[in-house]
């Protein structure tokens, strides 16, 4: 194979990669426990601050704008958010993790060389000279490498606590879940569709681990 049909290969492949990118769906993995109260719609409810250390608080300005995803969400569930300094029934808990983390691949390895053809001569008696060209078999499978890569790893968990018939100051959990996208975005940009996977079907079966996948272009969620 010649270098010239390396780079036509190369630029091809490239070229369908960032076709499959852009078409390709987010993904998202969403686990869910609940134990839902029959009797929680209308209720009230405020956020509380995530587990932390005391000299690593979660950025103010970042969870307020994720807390506002999740705003949105339980308002269209038919909650309403409490007045300030009023107490409310529900309490949502809101925190994430964001890293980037390591992955492998196998990535099988051929050798094209070219393979060199020696002279020959035909039953007319002609001679052809010897040459080099691309074997006959084709390329020769010569095993699979290890290939290291990154991905950004995103999860936002949020908690809903309820207040009601529980211990003063010890409200028990009524749902948990947690939201999981692993790709090459962001988690400022992928955080509105991991708050709406964790409410998707809202508040779901038990025990779940469940797909939400979301259409790039659209946002929307896809239906099979």
């Amino acid at each position: 194979m010649t270098s010239f049909s390396r780079l036509r290969l190369a630029l091809a492949a490239l070229a369908a990669g960032l076709l499959t990118a852009c078409a390709s769906p987010i993904v998202t993995q969403v686990s869910n426990f609940n134990q839902w109260p029959s009797d929680a719609t209308g209720s009230s409810f405020s956020f509380i601050p995530p587990p932390s250390s005391p000299s690593q608080p979660p950025p103010e300005l970042e969870l307020a704008t994720y807390q506002g995803y999740a705003q949105q969400e339980l308002e269209k569930l038919g909650l309403r958010k409490a007045a300030p300094g009023q107490p409310a029934r529900l309490l949502v808990e809101l925190g994430w993790i964001a890293q980037p983390q390591e992955r492998t691949y196998r990535q099988p390895i051929y050798d094209d060389r070219l393979v060199f053809y020696p002279p020959y001569r035909n039953a007319a008696g002609q001679v052809f000279p010897g040459y080099w060209a691309p074997s006959r078999f084709g390329p020769t499978y010569l095993g699979d490498r290890i290939v290291p890569y990154t991905v950004q790893f995103n999860q936002i968990n949020l908690r809903i606590l309820d207040t009601r018939g529980s211990p003063a100051g010890q409200p028990r959990a009524v749902f948990e879940s947690h939201a999981v996208y692993e790709g090459q975005a962001a988690l400022p940009t992928i955080a509105p569709y991991l708050v709406r996977a964790v409410f998707d079907g809202f508040p779901g079966q038990n025990g779940q681990i469940r797909r939400v996948n979301f259409d790039r272009e659209t946002g929307a969620v896809i239906r099979k």
